[in-house]
């Protein structure tokens, strides 16, 4: 019985390690998709200037974007794994597309700086958020009541293009993503600790979500970090 037991509690935590370290393979293979599509788009100035003059197109790659992840995160138990697996590398896809927008505007040397920044400072919090045994549902919340006030706050500032608003905006932002990092690895390891956790088509899912939920974070925090540190063509 205990040879049993030794033999269950060993295999669950092979499935939780195989499953954490598949968040992070579909994570990197997302932002990876994402880095080339969005390189490959802005060498073709003509496909640039055509998406930056075409507000419909444009707009209608970032509402295609949205759906995407509400469909996910509000289906994906209702479908296949490998059907979701393509939804997250087709989300990836048009990310890149709507990136690629970042290399007219920013020179390719900061770009890439502020990314290592970003992997950096990303990797820091998902370890924080990984090992301490402090409980960060709290600050989940408050994270989140303050990511709705910055997205309030960024539409507002649309209109008034205030540079100093947008400033404080970006500064809030990283520090926005810098918590959810940590919260989101906490909460995704939660998911994945079940003392009897197995690799099956639902907890696949679980950590194909959990790796969209980093995948965002890790964007955001990128974006927000660049506007700070990034500079100008």
């Amino acid at each position: 019985m205990e040879t049993n037991d030794v033999v269950k509690s060993y295999a669950a935590k092979a499935a939780q390690v195989s499953l954490f370290r598949s968040v992070y393979i579909w994570m990197t293979l997302a932002l990876v998709i994402t880095g080339f599509v969005a390189m490959y788009v802005a060498k073709s100035t003509e496909l640039v200037y055509t998406l930056a003059q075409n507000s419909l197109m444009f707009w209608g790659l970032l509402i295609a974007e949205i759906g995407i992840v509400w469909y996910l995160s509000a289906r994906i138990f209702h479908m296949s794994f490998t059907k979701a697996t393509i939804l997250f590398i087709v989300y990836s896809i048009l990310n890149g597309v709507t990136l690629s927008f970042i290399f007219m505007v920013y020179t390719a040397a900061s770009i890439a700086s502020t990314f290592f920044i970003t992997a950096g400072t990303f990797a820091v919090m998902a370890f924080f958020g990984y090992v301490t045994k402090k409980d960060l549902s709290k600050l989940g919340s408050i994270l989140f009541m303050a990511l709705i006030g910055l997205i309030i706050a960024s539409l507002v500032n649309i209109f008034l293009h205030n540079s100093m608003m947008d400033l404080i905006i970006s500064y809030i932002g990283v520090l926005i993503f810098v918590g959810l990092t940590a919260y989101d690895t906490q909460k995704i390891k939660r998911l994945l600790s079940s003392d009897d956790i197995e690799i099956n088509e639902t907890t696949q899912k679980i950590a194909l979500m959990g790796a969209m939920t980093l995948y965002l974070d890790f964007i955001n925090l990128f974006l927000y970090l660049l506007r700070i540190l990034g500079d100008r063509k």
